[in-house]
């Protein structure tokens, strides 16, 4: 795979530390003691990883500060949008899905997709967090990282919220559709 260029132009870089500013500032409910400055400062030593939050942001995820882990000192960040991110809809699981299909195969694949951004796809732990945070996944659905023992089956897992309840169910991790992408998380 070629290498990607991770370069930021300097405006770029403004207009995304301005946009994640605005929306850390909305949503002091997702990050409660954590200041933006100390976020920022960390985002402005890490360029990759603002390239991260860049495609985050570029495919509808609209991240944000959702943590801080105190041992490592890494601020994490979550894909927030209230529902599954726009330009990380119709993809199957992972690159083993994607190539099982005979026909009408989806373009890209989760899995492959989070690693070209450099971001994780959110656990089902993780996606039980940030509903906690909000009414997200209301009309789509997220595919969340699946346990080993279900892929190899042939299997994967998505969840969603209905009822004020969220949901974890199962398909093939060969299908897709319109109505399901993919959250990641981010640690900076």
């Amino acid at each position: 795979m070629p290498k990607v260029n991770t370069d930021l132009s300097v405006e770029q870089r403004e207009e995304l530390l301005r946009e994640l500013k605005t929306r850390f500032e909305k949503n002091g409910n997702r990050h409660e003691g954590i200041e933006w400055a100390q976020v920022q400062a960390k985002l402005e030593a890490d360029p990759e990883k603002l390239w991260s939050l860049s495609e985050m942001e570029r495919t509808g995820g609209e991240p944000d500060v959702v943590g801080h882990d105190k041992e490592t000192d890494e601020y994490i960040f979550y894909d927030c949008s209230k529902e599954s991110p726009k330009g990380r809809r119709s993809v199957c699981y992972d690159r083993e899905a994607l190539e099982s299909r005979k026909k009408h195969k989806p373009e890209n694949s989760v899995m492959d997709m989070a690693a070209a951004m450099g971001i994780d796809l959110l656990t089902e732990e993780e996606y039980r967090e940030l509903q906690k945070l909000g009414d997200f996944d209301t009309k789509t659905s997220s595919w969340v990282k699946t346990p080993a023992d279900i892929r190899k089956r042939g299997g994967a897992l998505f969840c969603d919220r209905r009822y004020n309840t969220v949901f974890v169910y199962h398909n093939g991790a060969d299908s897709y559709y319109a109505a399901r992408g993919f959250r990641g998380s981010l640690r900076v």
